[in-house]
């Protein structure tokens, strides 16, 4: 199966969509741009939203759920935030029938319906904050779809708070993007830099938008997390007011904060090789597969009973499946479960047992060793910690080795146009020099980290005096 997948030295993009169709995570829709989520691609999701779900209730957040269709007056409100989205935004004006009297607009985001439904609700200072999150699709008309980077329809939550003051919503802002700084970095093993986006690059209708922006394989960026402090421009548009502690009406100030279906991208690229997908433990959909081997009947009956005592011992403290397919090879199986990233590959046939042992094979590395079934569970269970830990640090040493500090433009277009990369280099600030940049080299500025020198500059292209460094890198 592996034979079929286009080396990424090759072709990284054909890499890409091979891995994600052979590994059946997901598949093209009828409809150009939509995908379908298979159920592997699908349980990998469920396990990306179980922990941020599970993060954002230990921060005070609850979930509720808001329409699907939105007044096309709503979107209009916000001059920034409609300018933005009108490009991508998919407009129903018939229905049951019959033309409607206003389109309605096919969810692009959700800080409209639910600036509108926030109105309603605040009264009083005793109201806020209010801290909600919804897990939902969202539509937005995409030109050059890719499958789970880039779709017309994708999955995602988007979280939205209202707050009293500027200092409590800018609060929240950070905070939820520590959120996924932390999930990223410590369940799906992925590296992060973390900053605010530039004003060309920042939410349409936001004060100011943060990011965690990681790198794939092929050196590219991705954008993996975004939170915004939105002021009170929605709160100003839809009329979100409360009585402070003095009995007077003030505006609320608000964000939003998202992360998308195309968190199973970056682990697909970050982690992969040419041999398909490498998950991390903590969110893959099966840690161990367990494949019993026997040969023309001969300790067939021995080794499924050695099967069934592991998997009684194993319980729910590990997510397995046991391969025990009599129509394909040994050999065959394992190179299915290695397509499809299983961390660890349980291996157990006549000897093994007569060993009172197992075989088990690393899907990162592929390293091979015997192990007791005595204490085989905890055995497990370090490994998948060590599979955990090693993933994070070979992304981290990635991302360290194709990462450049430059001062000289020359050599910022040489490393832009070579092999790629992370480059840090001081910008001046201004919308020309961002834009310059982008069209001379195709890299965007993906954010301005939080750690900085503390040390003035020259930006990268003008030579006029910068106090920040940006990352520059070509992106998805």
């Amino acid at each position: 199966m592996s034979k079929k997948i286009t080396p990424r030295s090759k072709d990284y993009s054909r890499w890409y969509t091979d891995v994600v169709q052979r590994a059946e995570m997901a598949d093209y829709a009828p409809v150009k741009g939509c995908m379908v989520i298979r159920p592997y691609g699908y349980a990998l999701w469920e396990n990306i939203k179980e922990g941020l779900d599970r993060r954002f209730k230990a921060t005070g957040h609850v979930n509720a759920y808001f329409p699907l269709f939105i007044p096309e007056s709503f979107i209009k409100k916000e001059a920034e935030h409609v300018a933005g989205f009108a490009p991508e935004l998919a407009v129903v004006t018939h229905g049951g029938g019959k033309k409607l009297e206003e389109p309605l607009v096919v969810r692009p985001t959700s800080e409209t319906v639910i600036g509108h439904m926030y109105s309603q609700w605040v009264r009083s200072y005793r109201d806020l904050p209010l801290l909600i999150n919804q897990w939902c699709n969202v539509v937005r008309w995409e030109k050059r779809p890719r499958l789970f980077l880039r779709t017309t329809e994708f999955l995602w939550q988007e979280g939205h708070t209202a707050h009293a003051t500027s200092e409590e919503a800018e609060e929240e802002t950070l905070r939820m993007l520590e959120v996924y700084r932390d999930f990223a970095e410590t369940d799906a093993a992925i590296p992060v830099i973390a900053g605010r986006k530039s004003q060309s690059e920042k939410f349409a209708g936001g004060d100011a938008s943060y990011t965690i922006e990681a790198m794939m394989g092929n050196k590219w960026a991705l954008q993996s997390g975004t939170s915004h402090f939105l002021g009170q421009n929605f709160a100003r548009a839809f009329d979100i007011k409360y009585l402070d502690r003095n009995n007077e009406l003030q505006y609320c100030w608000t964000t939003s904060w998202g992360v998308s279906t195309r968190m199973v991208g970056a682990v697909i690229m970050v982690h992969g090789d040419d041999q398909g997908l490498i998950l991390p433990p903590k969110i893959a959909p099966i840690q161990v597969v367990i494949i019993p081997i026997w040969r023309d009947e001969e300790g067939k009956e021995e080794v499924l009973k050695a099967v069934e005592d592991i998997t009684a011992a194993l319980g729910e403290q590990v997510r397995y499946k046991v391969d025990d397919r009599e129509e394909y090879s040994p050999g065959w199986k394992f190179n299915e479960w290695e397509l499809r990233g299983v961390p660890l590959r349980l291996e157990i046939g006549p000897r093994d047992v007569a060993k009172g042992q197992v075989t088990l094979a690393r899907r990162e590395g592929g390293k091979k060793i015997a192990v007791p079934q005595e204490g085989l569970t905890q055995r497990l269970d370090d490994l998948l910690e060590d599979v955990q830990q090693s993933l994070f640090r070979r992304a981290k040493s990635f991302l360290d080795e194709n990462s450049f500090e430059v001062d000289d433009y020359g050599e910022f277009k040489r490393i832009i146009g070579g092999d790629g990369g992370f480059v840090y280099a001081y910008w001046c600030g201004s919308d020309e020099c961002e834009t310059a940049i982008k069209e001379e080299t195709k890299a965007t500025i993906r954010c301005i980290p939080f750690s900085q020198k503390g040390e003035a500059g020259r930006c990268i292209r003008c030579g006029e005096e910068a106090r920040e460094q940006a990352v520059f890198a070509r992106a998805y």
